[in-house]
Formats: structure tokens, C-alpha cells, sequence
């Protein structure tokens, strides 16, 4: 993982928590919003994406 977690501006599709994690550990992007969709539906899911949501900073570029 190179440097801190950052939402992007582009590349996103609600909120860019998934496009920074993916880019963060250099997954795919489905892969971990595949992930969430999994975690979602047994229950863990939304509230984990709303903290990161929340605590993950928007990059600068």
C-alpha cells in the first residue's frame, strides 16, 4: 500500500471508497465492490462503506 487511502474524483461510482481501496492494494475495482455487495447483504457491509465514506479523505487530483 503506497501512501494514505484517498477517495478519487474520477473513477468512482457513489462515493470512490471502493476505487480507493482497489487502487490502495491494487485490486480491481468490481473485485472490491463485489466484496461490499457480499459483505452488504450479510448486513456489515453498508456501515463499513458509510465510515469510510466518512473518515477517507477526497484527493487533491
Amino acid at each position: 500500500m503506497a501512501g494514505t487511502l484517498t477517495r478519487p474524483r474520477n473513477g468512482k461510482l457513489i462515493a470512490g471508497v471502493c476505487a480507493a481501496i482497489a487502487t490502495g492494494f491494487g485490486l480491481p475495482k468490481w473485485l472490491v465492490r463485489l466484496g461490499f455487495i457480499i459483505f452488504g447483504l450479510v448486513g456489515v457491509g453498508e456501515l463499513v462503506y458509510i465510515i469510510l465514506w466518512i473518515v477517507l479523505p477526497k484527493s487533491d487530483r
